[in-house]
């Protein structure tokens, strides 16, 4: 048979060739990017994600709060004025006044008056209750300027000379405990956060010895094929960081939603008699830029510590192979 531009044509030209033998299939991934086990697992990195950033987000509350009550406590002193058999409590309210005054660092001094120091007791004795007998001690409440340390010792000496039943009280206890506070809760929240990376990486390492196992047959082929354990642990990596990222994009976003929430709650309810009793107890409710940054380098931990376990999981049971 001669084809059109006169060549002799083979009988083999008009075969039909079937679409697989035209071109070689593309090459499978050792580890099927699909399964219920990887979607298990980006499951788990999720949720110990989120806890993660909810400790995380957690201690940064705490502490930002317990150093506003710092701030606000180590800006003034409190001097307190007994009554004393025998003696004026009104001059020696004005006497301890004056000697606080004298002193330096000193911005503002301001005594309570009687009915004021009455107030104080009320939320214990009740409202009504006749006071006039009672020996309410009077209150001056010091204001430092800021960055002022003022020699507190000095100070106390000179009260309780001149001014028999005067105490100062520049509240280093009521600190000491906000800081040992932050400190317990900066302690819990690495505990917290230690403990969400160990469980991850466990769940990792179960996955890698699930997914190992199901494709067993495929890695003894690729290693008798010459095929190097630093290859196949790369597929692994690879695939697990991927999930890592997943799952941990997940959780964290989850947390930044819940963290922005709350945020825009507490602006909304400023102002209100709830919003300020929340305000004084937690500050702002906000996290900050910092606590923002903080859950994504967790996201960035959680894909790493996946990634990691899962290599150390695929070396261990290469060796087994071998």
């Amino acid at each position: 048979m001669i084809d059109p531009i006169g060549t002799m044509a083979e009988p083999w030209d008009n075969l039909d060739v079937p679409s697989f033998a035209k071109a070689p299939p593309a090459s499978a991934p050792i580890v099927p990017r699909s399964s219920i086990a990887g979607r298990s697992l980006t499951a788990v990195v999720a949720i110990m994600t989120f806890l993660g950033c909810l400790a995380t987000g957690a201690v940064m509350l705490v502490v930002g709060a317990a150093s506003e009550w710092q701030s606000e406590v180590g800006r003034e002193v409190t001097i307190q004025v007994r009554p004393a058999a025998g003696r004026d409590i009104e001059a020696d309210t004005r006497k301890a006044v004056e000697i606080t005054r004298a002193a330096s660092g000193i911005a503002e001094v301001r005594a309570f008056t009687k009915e004021e120091s009455a107030q104080l007791v009320e939320p214990w004795l009740g409202v009504g209750l006749a006071l006039d007998d009672l020996p309410i001690p009077r209150m001056i409440v010091v204001k430092l300027w800021p960055g002022a340390t003022p020699d507190f010792a000095a100070l106390r000496k000179a009260l309780v000379a001149q001014v028999p039943g005067a105490t100062l009280d520049d509240h280093r206890r009521w600190i000491d405990r906000m800081r040992n506070m932050a400190g317990s809760a900066i302690a819990g929240g690495i505990a917290v956060l230690a403990l969400v990376l160990a469980a991850t990486a466990l769940s990792v390492a179960f996955a890698t010895r699930g997914a190992m196992a199901a494709n067993r047959p495929i890695l003894e082929v690729l290693h008798y094929i010459g095929a190097t354990d630093n290859f196949v642990g790369r597929q692994f990596q690879r695939h697990f960081l991927a999930l890592g990222f997943k799952g941990g994009a997940i959780g964290g976003g989850a947390a930044i939603v819940l963290f922005g929430a709350v945020e825009a709650a507490n602006t909304w309810l400023a102002g209100t008699a709830a919003g300020d009793e929340v305000a004084a107890l937690f500050g702002n409710l906000s996290i900050g830029v910092l606590g923002y940054l903080a859950i994504i380098g967790q996201i960035v931990l959680m894909a790493g510590v996946t990634a990691l376990a899962s290599r150390q999981t695929v070396n261990h049971v290469l060796e087994t192979i071998d």
